[in-house]
């Protein structure tokens, strides 16, 4: 594990094992510990960097805006600080918007891409569009713990209620009006225009039963992305990283390991 600290506006972020270097991007209103259950699966072959993104997690003392483009930007101070020239990159959910903003911004620095659950534009619905609107609402009214609980009821039942107890922590732990300033700045994102722009190798991983993130998004990446490839996890939701990381791994190893 490592925090960086020559700055005051470096990223907090853990590394694990040794390899090509892995980048893992967490999504919205949770930090990097989301992806403890493939750690150490991917360290074994890898340098793994988890940071925690501006205002999330132990990132939390950096200051806003948290736009896509600020986040990338601290994603490539991240790799400056530690002498790497280029990664492989994951973004899962909102930090698959995050993955997408870096590859555009610095297209140099990423020799592949793996997109997982996640979407070029959010608001492409009525009722995301709802959604988009009423979750500022709600953390306001609930609190982190029980807007959580909430999420979790409804996009987490394929997941024990350990891990489920778990994830709520995690995300119960975010500082509530950082995550509204957060969510608000990630309604904005919007790659659609430029998604033929990404050109290095691209896994789009999608889960067949995800309600936060539908298919349809994946559908849009996959055919945006010049010679992307898709693979849909059958019967998987949202959750797929913490209730079907064999799966998940699975799909990395055969894309990162060629």
């Amino acid at each position: 594990m490592g925090m960086a600290s020559r700055s005051s506006e470096l990223l907090f972020f853990a590394e694990r094992g040794s390899g090509p270097p892995l980048l893992l991007i967490h999504g919205l209103m949770i930090s990097g510990d989301m992806f403890e259950p493939i750690v150490a699966h991917l360290a074994s072959g890898h340098r793994v960097i988890i940071p925690d993104l501006r205002g999330h997690g132990r990132s939390r003392g950096l200051s806003s805006p948290y736009t896509a483009a600020r986040l990338a930007s601290d994603l490539s101070l991240l790799l400056d600080h530690l002498g790497i020239g280029s990664t492989r990159v994951l973004g899962y959910s909102q930090g698959g918007a995050i993955a997408q903003q870096f590859v555009l911004d610095y297209p140099m620095r990423c020799d592949r891409l793996v997109l997982a659950c996640t979407y070029a534009f959010n608001m492409a619905t009525f009722r995301e569009r709802l959604e988009g609107r009423l979750v500022p609402f709600l953390v306001r009214l609930l609190g982190m713990r029980r807007f959580a609980k909430l999420v979790l009821s409804q996009g987490l039942k394929q997941v024990d209620t350990e891990r489920s107890d778990w994830v709520t922590r995690l995300i119960a732990d975010q500082d509530a009006r950082l995550m509204i300033a957060a969510w608000r700045a990630a309604m904005a994102f919007d790659s659609r225009p430029r998604l033929a722009e990404i050109t290095c190798p691209t896994l789009v991983i999608a889960a067949s039963n995800d309600t936060a993130v539908p298919i349809h998004h994946a559908r849009m990446l996959h055919e945006g992305i010049p010679g992307s490839r898709l693979v849909v996890i059958d019967g998987a939701d949202h959750a797929l990283v913490w209730a079907r990381p064999d799966e998940l791994t699975r799909a990395l190893d055969e894309f990162l390991r060629r």
